[in-house]
């Protein structure tokens, strides 16, 4: 699921009429790409790299392979949702709890770019047979059921948000996923290539 779609999603099953959860919603189904979106910045604006190093390679470096995982780690993630619930940081527990949400929604739809979850406690990786933006996977029909899901979603959570910049984006990104400006860019390689990538298995 791309990371709107997972803030969409996230915000109709946490903010529950509460305005004051949009943003540590947003915030904690973002947080687990955090690193993707750092990586992407250094290696096309920094090095130069072209879409397809970047995906090919440089993503897939050790290193970035690492970060990304420990910011997908539901288990790290459920330990500061704990700590901040006995502590009574409701912020930070709507932090965690969205960032749960997230790593939950990406289990079923990644094949072999599937993130160690389960970090620091187990190295295992869940390989979905269908991914969320493969085509050799089922993607094009998963891209299809987000979209229709992410506009229903939108559509219930519009009168619910108060919020003049969210109501904006939430029309936003509908429009960019009906008109398939989105789903074209992510399929052209700005996300992944079409390419096996060698070391996926690492």
């Amino acid at each position: 699921m791309n990371t709107p779609s997972h803030a969409i999603v996230n915000l109709a099953l946490l903010m529950n009429g509460r305005s004051e959860a949009v943003l540590p919603v947003i915030i904690g189904a973002t947080l687990p790409d955090i690193p993707m979106f750092v990586m992407y910045f250094w290696a096309k604006r920094i090095r130069r790299q072209s879409e397809a190093k970047i995906w090919s390679e440089t993503y897939w470096q050790p290193h970035w392979q690492q970060v990304v995982h420990l910011f997908h780690s539901i288990p790290l993630a459920a330990i500061a949702a704990t700590l901040a619930h006995f502590l009574g940081w409701q912020w930070l527990k709507l932090v965690g709890l969205s960032a749960i949400l997230h790593s939950l929604g990406d289990l079923p739809i990644h094949n072999h770019d599937a993130h160690r979850h389960f970090l620091p406690f187990s190295q295992y990786r869940f390989i979905s047979p269908i991914s969320y933006w493969d085509p050799r996977h089922h993607g094009r029909v998963v891209a299809w059921v987000e979209r229709g899901l992410v506009l229903v979603i939108s559509i219930y959570l519009f009168p619910h948000v108060d919020f003049w910049v969210v109501r904006f984006l939430l029309v936003a990104l509908n429009l960019s996923y009906l008109t398939g400006h989105f789903y074209r860019w992510v399929f052209q390689g700005c996300l992944r290539t079409q390419a096996q990538p060698q070391s996926s298995q690492g």
